[in-house]
């Protein structure tokens, strides 16, 4: 619309207006304004045109000294930079998408590429957001999915989970991500291959095995998968069993492996025994004997847990109760004999503590396979009390045993002289012996008038 009145003219110009549009609306406008002299442009809305917005070309009158034949290269350059100033250009990345904003408050969502926009003043704003991560966790999320479904599904990947479903989003083949129920979320749609599973967690709330070993995997590999912490890992080592309990009741008994379970609308626990042979040592039991001695006893068994479910279920803690029941049983062993007897026979204590604990654990699902003492201590006094007493009877038992054999060499004697009394020639044959054990000692001897008047006056046979 021209006027050659007031010699200006306007134009009706849409909201948006894309980069052909805007080069033959610039050259629309020139040839408009040729016969003018220099115009300048204003724009304001128009409400008859729909929100459409008014251009306005009005003649723009210099100084007489200033001023150019019209049609000149400088009044087209002037026209066309005033123009282009009023159009927003936005470049968008092929890995990026963009949100527009009028005033603040939503439009829509602009693609990769070069977008123009008429904003003579300065209305719009555009927030950009890297495709890379795919979450579009934005205020205007909610609002786009309850507002424009047909955009959400457009330019998104909608999930909606249900209070008893679990989300498994696969990027490219790879889990990278668990979502709890009752998600709403917005992920963006774009280069990367993107895929979501379901899974129904009311009933079954088990990890399906397939996914256990990839879970696995990405730990060892050092990658934790985004949301995973929502996951009750179970690792139970071989010869051992897991009991698993469900919001606090006994559920049932995990073999060795891994497990895992969704924690979701659930309390889960689990505690590990071992079905191994196992040593319980009872030390330092300060007990007082029949004769009012207190001893310390030092005591072990071997056990091992036959029945897991009827142990946990009869005992919350089956090695506490077993250990108590040890201590009774030594403490009735030691508490009704004397030191003497406990000395004299120490596996008194053994049967008399087995028979105690095999009556108390029977139907508890604990096995004894043996109890013995390792050793009894005695206080410092009484050792040396007892050490007295041992060398009492050590030296009773010395001199007794010097006595008999006194007596035994005594009565030898006797019968050799008997023997010799009545036999010269064995009591010179003994002579005989006795001078040759005098001889060995002497160094020399001198004999005169002869050996045989030597030997007839030392022993005279009859």
């Amino acid at each position: 619309m021209c006027s050659t009145r007031d010699r200006s003219c306007a134009f009706d110009v849409p909201f948006c207006v894309d980069g052909n549009r805007l080069s033959d609306l610039c050259a629309a406008l020139l040839r408009s304004t040729q016969q003018h002299q220099p115009t300048r442009l204003a724009a304001r809305p128009s409400v008859a045109s729909g929100g459409r917005v008014v251009i306005a070309a009005a003649p723009l009158l210099p100084a007489r000294s200033q001023r150019r034949p019209a049609g000149q290269p400088g009044d087209r350059n002037h026209f066309l930079f005033g123009v282009e100033k009023m159009f927003k250009k936005i470049f968008v990345k092929k890995d990026e998408r963009a949100l527009l904003f009028r005033r603040g408050d939503f439009a829509e969502i602009l693609a990769s590429g070069e977008h123009s926009f008429f904003d003579p003043l300065n209305r719009l704003s555009v927030q950009k957001f890297p495709v890379a991560k795919a979450h579009f966790d934005h205020a205007a999320a909610e609002f786009i999915l309850r507002m424009d479904p047909q955009l959400a599904e457009r330019e998104f990947h909608v999930v909606q989970l249900k209070p008893s479903e679990v989300g498994l989003r696969y990027e490219n083949g790879v889990l990278v991500e668990m979502l709890a129920p009752n998600t709403r979320r917005l992920y963006w749609k774009s280069h990367i291959e993107m895929r979501f599973d379901t899974v129904n967690i009311e009933h079954e709330f088990a990890l399906a095995p397939q996914l256990v070993p990839e879970l696995v995997g990405n730990v060892l590999r050092g990658y934790k998968v985004t949301g995973s912490d929502a996951l009750h890992t179970v690792w139970v080592p071989q010869h051992h069993v897991a009991i698993f309990y469900v919001d606090g009741k006994m559920h049932s008994l995990l073999p060795a492996g891994m497990h895992a379970y969704w924690r979701y609308n659930r309390h889960l626990e689990n505690e590990k025994v071992d079905l191994r042979m196992q040593v319980m040592d009872v030390a330092g039991q300060e007990i007082l004997t029949k004769d009012k001695v207190s001893l310390r006893v030092n005591l072990t068994a071997s056990y091992r847990v036959s029945d897991v479910l009827l142990a946990y279920s009869r005992q919350a803690k089956p090695a506490d109760y077993l250990y108590k029941e040890l201590q009774f049983g030594l403490r009735a062993a030691v508490g009704t004999r004397t030191l003497d007897e406990l000395l004299e026979n120490k596996t008194v204590i053994d049967d008399v503590v087995s028979e105690h604990i095999k009556r108390r654990v029977d139907g508890y699902g604990l096995e004894v396979e043996s109890v013995g003492v390792k050793d009894i201590i005695l206080p410092g006094e009484m050792k040396t009390i007892l050490a007295k007493v041992v060398e009492a009877e050590k030296v009773a038992q010395a001199n007794v045993i010097r006595r008999r054999e006194e007596t035994a060499a005594t009565r030898s004697l006797l019968n050799t002289a008997k023997v010799m009394e009545d036999n010269p020639t064995a009591l010179r044959l003994k002579e005989l012996e006795t001078l040759e054990k005098v001889t060995e000692k002497i160094d020399k001897i001198s004999v005169f008038g002869g050996l045989d008047s030597v030997l007839k006056d030392l022993v005279k046979i009859r």
